[in-house]
């Protein structure tokens, strides 16, 4: 479980996070909503240890972690998937899945076979460079290296951004069957209300740096969470 305790964070003089509390259970998927500019990919950011917080406190399995280095985060199987994807655009996809074993021991070093059934259309593109993928495919690039390194949490930020509805249903896939077949925390960042709800167990809404509303989604109101997500 992820557990983070009233975390700031800061950009020069910007405060970009406000004492955020949030938890992600394992098995679960914890959806973080609002506009842009509230703070959601810091929020990822701050959890991967690319950004660090000013004071507040992040523990994952009950270990704190909040100091560490992102390579020991990865190393306790945390993974992200950024926004706008950041994939190796000169590398081959192969090439661009491999990196994925930088985090992991030599007995892991290999590709799991499971990458290829989610993302079938992967295996068929292994020699071509990520640069030449569509955009939709890209993102299942980003995803699939994600679950290269075998994660347990896995940070997810606006993965149908930009992307055509046929990959977003894949993707929404996906996620499902993680959920669903292993012992994994998903957190997903999103702006777009209908693709979070249907996924969600749990949800968390941002506004300004800080959380605003949150709870079960049995317990969403959808109107109390599309009023903070309209410009």
């Amino acid at each position: 479980m992820l557990q983070i305790d009233q975390i700031n964070l800061y950009y020069g003089a910007s405060h970009a996070l406000r004492n955020v509390t949030l938890a992600a259970k394992t098995a679960s998927i914890t959806c973080v909503l609002g506009r842009n500019g509230v703070g959601k990919t810091s929020l990822l950011r701050a959890i991967m240890g690319l950004q660090p917080v000013a004071t507040g406190q992040i523990k994952w399995r009950q270990e704190e972690i909040t100091s560490l280095p992102p390579y020991e985060r990865a190393r306790r199987k945390i993974a992200f998937v950024p926004q706008g994807r950041e994939i190796f655009q000169l590398l081959t996809v192969e090439e661009n899945l491999r990196t994925g074993f930088a985090a992991l021991p030599a007995t892991l070093q290999h590709i799991p076979e499971e990458v290829f059934e989610l993302f079938p259309i992967l295996h068929d593109m292994l020699g071509r460079r990520g640069g030449d993928l569509s955009g939709g495919q890209q993102q299942q690039l980003a995803i699939a290296r994600a679950l290269v390194t075998r994660p347990q949490l896995l940070l997810l930020d606006e993965p149908t951004e930009g992307i055509q509805p046929s990959i977003i249903k894949d993707i929404d896939r996906v996620i499902r069957h993680l959920r669903s077949t292993s012992e994994m925390a998903i957190l997903l960042v999103e702006q777009y209300f209908d693709f979070a709800n249907e996924l969600a167990d749990s949800y968390a809404v941002m506004d300004r740096g800080s959380i605003v509303l949150a709870g079960d989604k049995d317990d969403m109101v959808e109107s109390d969470v599309r009023r903070h997500l309209t410009v």
